[in-house]
């Protein structure tokens, strides 16, 4: 059973979502459960087969959401349950904890934990909780130094896990960058960059909008596709007015065809100020795109400076500006860097491999 805060659309979400579709294509017994009253995700799930339980949780520590959660685990005979950050693993501690010969516990943790400093009843809880989780994976290596460095996980029951996409999903043909740029209406001769994620802060695609008059003045055909929503959606569509460059940044809101627009970009850009292990960065190099990110979390190690794409320091303008207008200008560069980022994502970050990994995890965590 994997344990999840709800189903919207998010990395975790998405690769929870195709791990445990991996799972029951390969034999495994699997299923979901969603804390929060959720759909985005859920009827893909369900098309493969994986049962989707939705807990319906209330705010705070909610003992009828433990309850139910233990309901579905002894109904079901779960042997097995992987939580999903904070709150799945403290709620899923608290049901496993009343059970007589419980589940074993494993949990993922997927970002640098900052939320942790900021609430310590949230801290409290989920320390709590790590005493009874027999294995916690780590997304990135980053990741990992920031837990265990920390002090809030035990260095022998945490490891690495890199998540993984189904590679074939995102295949770059010239076909799916015409359909790309038709649904985005963008012209096939223009140069297009992309950023996705969630409109919030810590993305920073503020940073980008605001590059965008320097870079139209060297590369006149430009645009920016922003995929993805969020509360500083309107903010940064004033942004881009106030700036003369609306017409040239196409706001895309909340997309199910995510794999269906990014091979319409030219190049990704990732200018986020923290990352985990990002989905999206290995979706972009599964599409085979240049990227530039900057050198926070995880993205260093799926971007070698150089190799894979090229990094930059967060939050600053000026490098961020040289490295888009160093790939804007070369094309030759872009294909080297996007075949390089597509080779390493299929030997190392695939569904595949994550399964594998993975299956690795629970049967040391079942060992102890």
């Amino acid at each position: 059973m994997h344990i999840v805060d709800s189903l919207e659309f998010g990395g975790l979400e998405r690769v929870v979502t195709d791990l445990a579709i991996e799972q029951k294509r390969r034999g495994d017994t699997v299923c979901v459960f969603s804390l929060l009253a959720t759909e985005g995700l859920k009827p893909e799930l369900e098309a493969a087969g994986v049962e989707v339980i939705v807990g319906h949780k209330r705010d705070g520590l909610d003992i009828g959401l433990i309850l139910r959660l233990r309901r579905a685990m002894a109904w079901r005979n779960i042997e097995l349950v992987h939580a999903h950050n904070f709150v799945p693993n403290y709620h899923a501690a608290a049901a496993i904890r009343t059970m007589l010969g419980g589940p074993v516990q494993v949990c993922s943790l997927h970002d640098m934990g900052f939320r942790l400093e900021r609430e310590k009843r949230l801290r409290q809880y989920f320390m709590w909780s790590l005493k009874h989780t027999r294995g916690v994976a780590m997304v990135g290596s980053q990741v990992h130094g920031r837990y265990v460095g920390d002090g809030l996980v035990p260095a022998e029951r945490a490891t690495t896990v890199l998540n993984g996409i189904p590679v074939e999903r995102f295949r770059w043909t010239l076909e799916r960058r015409r359909i790309a740029r038709e649904r985005l209406g963008v012209p096939e001769d223009a140069l297009l960059i992309g950023a996705v994620g969630r409109q919030v802060a810590l993305k920073n695609h503020r940073l980008l909008i605001a590059l965008m008059p320097a870079l139209l003045k060297r590369h006149p055909s430009l645009h920016l596709a922003l995929v993805g929503s969020g509360p500083l959606e309107a903010e940064l569509r004033a942004q881009a007015e106030a700036a003369g460059v609306a017409a040239r940044v196409v706001f895309t809101g909340q997309r199910k065809d995510v794999a269906d627009l990014t091979p319409g970009f030219d190049i990704f850009a990732m200018p986020s100020l923290t990352e985990g292990l990002s989905i999206a960065l290995l979706e972009a190099c599964a599409t085979r795109l240049a990227i530039v990110a900057t050198a926070v979390g995880g993205n260093p190690e799926i971007v070698r400076d150089g190799e894979t794409g090229l990094l930059v320091p967060p939050d600053q303008g000026e490098p961020l500006q040289a490295a888009l207008e160093r790939l804007l200008a070369d094309a030759a560069l872009r294909e080297r860097l996007g075949q390089a980022a597509c080779d390493w994502v299929s030997e190392h970050a695939s569904i595949g491999a994550l399964y594998r990994t993975c299956s690795a995890f629970y049967q040391r965590a079942r060992g102890r």
